[in-house]
């Protein structure tokens, strides 16, 4: 229940980093919120090799590997688009590094929950 409680804040101030990175009366740019649609990819590589290997062979799987890499590449251009918008000038710097603060505190959440939840046993986030 605590890691429950403690996730779900988590993924709270991640959002409000993101938001005031945006609706702040200085910066008052919406472009920050496509972020969300890497926070919404990141996990599905993960979930579907998780879905197709079986967990009981010792050695290296290609299919996790590659999702693993998959999810690399998802994470890392949710931090690089909002560097790229702050060098276009589309976005202060300022929103830059509270979204990238944002960035941080949200996979930071997202890993935690594939931590605490990603064991088979009764609750697990297989069932969802």
């Amino acid at each position: 229940l605590a890691a429950l409680i403690s996730l779900s804040f988590g993924g709270a101030v991640g959002l409000m980093f993101l938001m005031l990175g945006c609706a702040l009366p200085q910066y008052n740019q919406y472009w920050p919120l496509f972020v969300l649609f890497f926070y919404i990819l990141s996990p599905i590589p993960y979930c579907i090799a998780r879905r197709l290997v079986d967990e009981t062979d010792a050695t290296s799987n290609a299919c996790k590997e590659l999702a693993i890499f998959l999810t690399t590449g998802i994470v890392v251009s949710a931090f690089g688009l909002p560097i790229v918008f702050a060098r276009a000038e589309l976005i202060y710097w300022g929103a830059c590094a509270l979204v990238l603060t944002g960035n941080t505190v949200i996979f930071a959440t997202i890993l935690g929950f594939f931590l605490v939840f990603g064991s088979n046993d009764d609750f697990s986030w297989q069932q969802w």
